[in-house]
């Protein structure tokens, strides 16, 4: 495996692999649990080769968020990644990503807006420039992401289709589902600030999520359903629920009845001082 922290170097490497075949990307911030190995293991089904980014954004954080604290582990990652058989890990330095005089943003309207858009004003701003920048750097066939960041995915599908990338196009601009831990919660980096009664409490948020969703396609009205959401959320140890909202599942329009189309159910929670992020899709109507 390939460790490259600059781009002339990153582009040798890529322009070789493609010689041999469809060239993968997975876009990650480190800290790599069994989650991004996922997303590993299913870029190799569709390509011949799987080129890895690491890098944490500086640009997706706002003030008072978590970016000082965000653990960075880029020799285990590294370790875990090379077990993995892939290519290339890509790890640029900021210099590298933003050198002096970066003056450019890119904004996407829309399914940016509201839930964690809300929360976290200029993140998806942030997660849409970089990862136009990664796209760019690495060029890839097609690129993996996660489905727990529902609304990142449907961002940068969007972004993909308003500025006609073709390497990746926005159909080869793969979700994975979500990986969960045995008791049903998401894995993620941040699970890892969770102190043993919290992680024990945060089994909360999935639980409530599947009970809601039972209800909903039972036939219960989507406005009480999320209200006792929220309350069984906060009633398992969650200090607030910033969002608990059901969604049309492609372009995120807000709903308040099931629908006939796929939907998602989405939630953020603090518990402590960790913000946790779900979501879980929901039976169309028709269905």
């Amino acid at each position: 495996m390939q460790i490259i922290h600059t781009l002339d170097p990153l582009r040798r490497a890529i322009e070789q692999l493609r010689t041999a075949g469809p060239v993968a990307l997975v876009p990650t911030m480190g800290a790599l649990h069994e989650g991004h190995l996922t997303l590993v293991r299913e870029a190799r089904k569709h390509a011949q080769s799987v080129v890895v980014s690491i890098f944490v954004n500086p640009l997706q954080f706002g003030a008072g968020e978590d970016l000082d604290a965000y653990p960075r582990q880029l020799e285990r990652d590294a370790g875990l990644l090379r077990a993995e058989g892939v290519d290339v890990l890509w790890a640029p330095t900021v210099e590298a990503m933003y050198p002096a005089g970066f003056a450019s943003n890119v904004s996407v309207a829309g399914v940016s807006e509201g839930l964690c858009g809300a929360a976290r004003p200029g993140h998806f701003d942030g997660v849409a420039t970089v990862v136009g920048k990664l796209f760019n750097q690495v060029l890839p066939d097609i690129a993996l992401f996660g489905q727990k960041d529902w609304q990142q995915l449907a961002v940068i599908r969007r972004m993909a289709r308003d500025l006609d990338l073709t390497r990746p196009a926005a159909d080869s601009i793969l979700g994975v589902e979500t990986v969960r831990e045995a008791d049903g919660l998401a894995l993620s980096s941040r699970n890892a600030y969770l102190s043993p009664q919290q992680r024990s409490a945060a089994v909360a948020l999935p639980a409530a999520m599947r009970a809601a969703i039972a209800g909903i396609e039972a036939g219960a009205k989507v406005p009480a359903t999320l209200a006792k959401l929220e309350a069984d959320i906060l009633a398992g140890g969650f200090h607030t629920v910033d969002y608990a909202e059901l969604r049309e599942a492609g372009d995120l329009a807000l709903l308040d009845a099931r629908a006939d189309t796929p939907m998602r159910l989405l939630v953020a929670a603090r518990i402590g001082t960790t913000r946790l992020i779900d979501n879980m899709a929901v039976a169309p109507a028709n269905n």
